[in-house]
């Protein structure tokens, strides 16, 4: 996969990769055409068993990303900002179901359609000088990629409404408070290689119940209690028809290391 601001890179772990958004220049910040080319590829990979977890992480020291490109939004007409904002809401929903885990590692700026994007992912590693916040009522705007709805079921209204109205931008330290950071570390380096030693954890396991297990908490936020224990009793009868539920099961009888292959 060829792409002008992206870099897909294999790493020492079996399965882990990181994926790089390279527009250090403008922070990486996203314009059409880096959301453009995200989609592509998250698209892309759903079915391609050699992936089976996926660092996030954005080129340059100073910036995870630090937003939608503010120079492309300044003169877009109401229809057309309309526009822009459900490609970017199509892109982290896309992101938010991909069956692939994916590990956020922050360092710098994750500030507006930035921030949105590491909350999408499934977890959050964050450096300590990391940067988070919704500015956009600072330009005259909201956030538009699905901010107020993803912050709000992480953290709760009464913190999410603290940050989006206010504007406030918080440190790695603060975000780890608030339940929004998984594990902190004290330089970029280390968050990289934190998150890709831990993706490689993952990716140790069965790719078809990480999967499995990532949509049964992704749709827990929109059911009841009830249909939640049902919908993941019925993912846990279905992985009995799978090889991995075999494999694993067969492994651990026989005290070895199973050999998953995501069937």
């Amino acid at each position: 996969m060829i792409y002008s601001y992206l870099r897909f890179e294999k790493t020492d772990f079996d399965g882990v990769f990181k994926l790089v958004i390279d527009r250090p220049n403008a922070l990486n910040a996203l314009n059409s055409d880096v959301i453009a080319e995200l989609q592509s590829f998250f698209e892309k990979i759903v079915n391609d068993c050699s992936i089976k977890a996926i660092v996030l992480t954005g080129g340059g020291e100073k910036s995870f990303v630090a937003g939608a490109d503010i120079k492309e939004m300044v003169n877009l007409t109401a229809q057309d900002s309309m526009n822009f904002a459900r490609k970017g809401q199509q892109l982290l929903l896309t992101m938010y179901n991909c069956p692939k885990p994916i590990i956020a590692a922050v360092n710098g700026y994750a500030l507006g359609g930035g921030f949105e994007m590491s909350l999408c992912c499934d977890m959050i590693f964050a450096s300590e000088n990391a940067k988070f916040g919704f500015p956009e009522v600072t330009l005259g705007i909201i956030p538009g990629f699905g901010g107020t709805q993803i912050l709000r079921r992480l953290v709760g209204e009464k913190a999410a409404k603290y940050l989006i109205l206010s504007g406030e931008i918080i440190s790695a330290a603060e975000a780890y408070r608030m339940n929004v950071v998984n594990r902190l570390f004290k330089t970029p380096e280390e968050v990289v290689n934190g998150a890709v030693e831990f993706a490689a954890k993952i990716a140790k396991n069965s790719p078809s119940s990480v999967a499995y297990a990532k949509k049964a908490v992704n749709v827990s936020f929109d059911l009841s209690m009830e249909r939640g224990l049902e919908y993941e009793s019925s993912l846990f009868g279905t992985l009995f028809n799978t090889e991995d539920q075999k494999e694993g099961m067969k492994a651990f009888i026989e005290k070895r290391k199973a050999e998953f292959k995501g069937k």
